[in-house]
Order: C-alpha cells, then structure tokens, then sequence
C-alpha cells in the first residue's frame, strides 16, 4: 500500500474513532454482514457482545499504526486468529471477515464513499483476512484445555484464588496469560494470568478480584465451585525474565496483578542460579498485599530475592474484619505512598530488566514516574491490560 492510500485509510478510521458512536456502528454492521453470509458463525459467540467494539477497534487501530512494520502487525494478526480458535473459528472463516469488514466500511461512510477508499479499505481487509488465515492454519495444538476446580478460597471480600487441575498440562511459560470461559458465563472468555508455573501435574491457579459491574469475575468469586468444569485456551503474552542478559531485574505488581510476577518468581526458586530481583507489591490497604507473606517466604530461602510492600493508606478500611497487627511482616514492614512514586524514588533502575502488572492506570502511572526520573522506555516491559 503507498503513502497516500495509508494516509486515506487512517484518517478515514480516525473520524470513525472519534465519532460518538462510530465504533459501534461500525462493528455493527460488520457483525450484521458476516452473520448474513454465515449464520453459523453466531453460535460461536457469547449472547452478549458489548465488548467487541472496543476490541475489534483497537485490533485495526493496531494494524493501521504499523502498516510500514508490517512484519510486526502480521505477528499481531497470526497470534489473534490463533487466540480465536478457542471460539471455533477456522481459517476459511477469515476470507468472509475481510468480505464483512469491507461492506461495514462501504455502509458506514455512506455517500462519503468513493473509489480511493474501497481501493484502500479493500487492500487493508485483504492483508488482515490472509494473515489471520496463515495464523489459524500454522497452530496445530488443540485450542483449549479442559479442567475441574479442586480450590476455591475467598482471600478477600471480592478477591478469590482458584486451583484447578487440567485434565493434561497446559502450556504455558510463567508469565504468561490464558484466555478463560467458566460454566456460569458460557463463551465469554476472560484473560487471567496463571499464578503458579506450570507442572507435569497439571494444577493450575489463578488470582481473580471482581470487577465492579463485570460479567465473568463476579461469578468466578462468588459462584464458583468444586468440581466446575473450566475451558484454559492457549497461552499469549512475553513476561519474562531473560536469564541470558546479565542484567539485575526490577518487578512491580499490584493486586492480583502480582499472579504473573509471582509464576516467574516460583519458576527460578527452582534454579540454582539467579539475577538479583527486587519485587515491589502495591496495594492501596494493607489487605490488598493478600500475598505478601508467601513472597516473604519464598525470599526467606532464595537470598537474591528482596521483597518490598507498598500501600498507599496506613491502615485497613473499617469494614475489613482484621486489624493490622494480624500480619506481622505484611502490615508492619511496608511502604506507604503510591507505587510508582515509592519505585521512582529509588532512581531510574536503569541498568535493570523491569516489568510492570496490574491495572491499566497502575502501569501507565509507573511507566510514566520511571520514565520521568531516567528509565529508559526499552527496558520496561508489561502486557495489554
């Protein structure tokens, strides 16, 4: 694609962005499209489908920023389509997506049409339709694992930890994330990063907090129970720890965002040999720190492992049924200020390797204190969120 068309196809999504509404129509019609052509392809998605707009917009959002890298936007795609098997989605399906995609365009901007766009919006869905067929065709793994709930524990009021145990291992390398559908919300599929590494055994567990007026984690803490049978897809995301790069590393987690931290953590207690780790866990109360004493314990036998908590009030909540006396290292042995700030006050941690977990706000808000006082951008590394 040349400049010009890019500069057309961008602009042209831009006023799509920043439409109100734009991107729900948009997706609209492209659902309407490509349910019209496949009536079939609807049973493979969840009966509520609020969050696509938001997904879809910011998967061609994605491409059209790296239509000059496109080895990088094809990665993105490949990896997409293979994350879209755990929903029954083939590789012929993905011709009718560029089709539906190409008319949702077409209908969108209406007498506003012309050939430039079709021109450039069909290049566009035709790269997008290839790459995600090529990465729906290259995985040969089964799309989803199987697995039954042996565990659940309320930590916290809206905080619980769940072990399950995978009918056989799941895959995955500590860090990463794996999409999750549970009985109680059936085909809506959630990301929640292991917390244990994974093991021939096949146990798995998860940190999971619920979210105010969410769907899936409402119901996985507070419905959740023995002998529920789970769906773990295949596992996607970087985190981790390069053992090769003679460099010292920096973790900073907050809440349950602490799970793919604490894998890695486990995974090199297992080693003889380790970079030194200074691992920061934030939390806004001191209860929120759920894990901080199985940090402490594990640091307690690995001496390259420093664990510091930070919490930005003094003390619990009122309605927290446990003073802060009840745990000793937790409570007593913290920090008290915002995370980002505590961390930066530090310095740059420069000459670190440095990865960042938690909610959207947590790490755009430590990405920007490290960044203020010195941290170069390419030694920070977190996930979407």
């Amino acid at each position: 694609m040349d400049a010009r068309s890019a500069a057309l196809v961008r602009a042209n999504f831009r006023s799509v962005s920043e439409s109100p509404g734009g991107p729900e129509r948009l997706i609209s019609a492209f659902y309407g499209h490509l349910f019209a052509e496949n009536p079939r392809l609807r049973e493979l998605f969840p009966p509520a489908m609020d969050m696509q707009p938001k997904r879809l917009a910011t998967a061609i959002q994605f491409v059209l920023d790296h239509l000059e890298d496109w080895d990088r936007a094809q990665k993105f795609l490949e990896q997409l389509a293979r994350d879209h098997r755990k929903y029954g989605v083939e590789a012929a399906h993905y011709d009718q997506a560029g089709r539906a995609l190409l008319a949702a365009f077409r209908v969108y901007n209406g007498a506003m049409w012309n050939r430039q766009l079709e021109e450039g919006w069909r290049d566009i869905t035709i790269l997008i339709s290839a790459s995600m067929a090529i990465g729906a065709n290259s995985d040969k793994s089964q799309p989803y694992w199987e697995a039954t709930v042996v565990g659940h524990r309320r930590v916290l009021e809206d905080l619980a930890i769940v072990r399950l145990q995978s009918d056989s291992p799941v895959p995955y390398q500590a860090g990463q994330y794996v999409p999750v559908a549970v009985p109680q919300r059936p085909k809506m599929w959630r990301y929640f990063s292991p917390a244990i590494p994974s093991n021939p055994y096949g146990e798995i567990e998860f940190h999971v907090r619920k979210i105010r007026g969410g769907w899936v984690s409402p119901a996985i803490v507070n419905e959740t129970q023995v002998g529920d049978r789970w769906l773990i897809g295949g596992p996607l995301g970087g985190l981790h720890v390069d053992r090769d790069a003679g460099r010292d590393v920096l973790l900073i987690g907050a809440g349950t965002g602490i799970a793919p931290l604490r894998a890695q953590l486990i995974e090199m207690s297992q080693r003889g040999i380790n970079p030194r780790v200074h691992f920061f866990i934030g939390g806004r109360y001191p209860c929120d720190l759920y894990d901080v004493e199985n940090m402490w314990q594990l640091s307690q036998s690995n001496p390259w492992l420093t664990i510091v908590p930070v919490c930005e009030q003094k003390t619990n909540p009122w309605w927290y049924p446990h003073p802060a006396a009840d745990a000793p290292y937790g409570m007593h042995r913290r920090l008290v200020g915002n995370l980002g700030a505590v961390v930066a006050s530090f310095g740059a941690w420069a000459d670190r390797q440095i990865q960042i977990a938690g909610s959207a706000r947590m790490i755009a808000d430590t990405r920007r204190a490290l960044i203020a006082v010195g941290t170069p951008e390419h030694v920070i590394s977190c996930d979407p969120v």
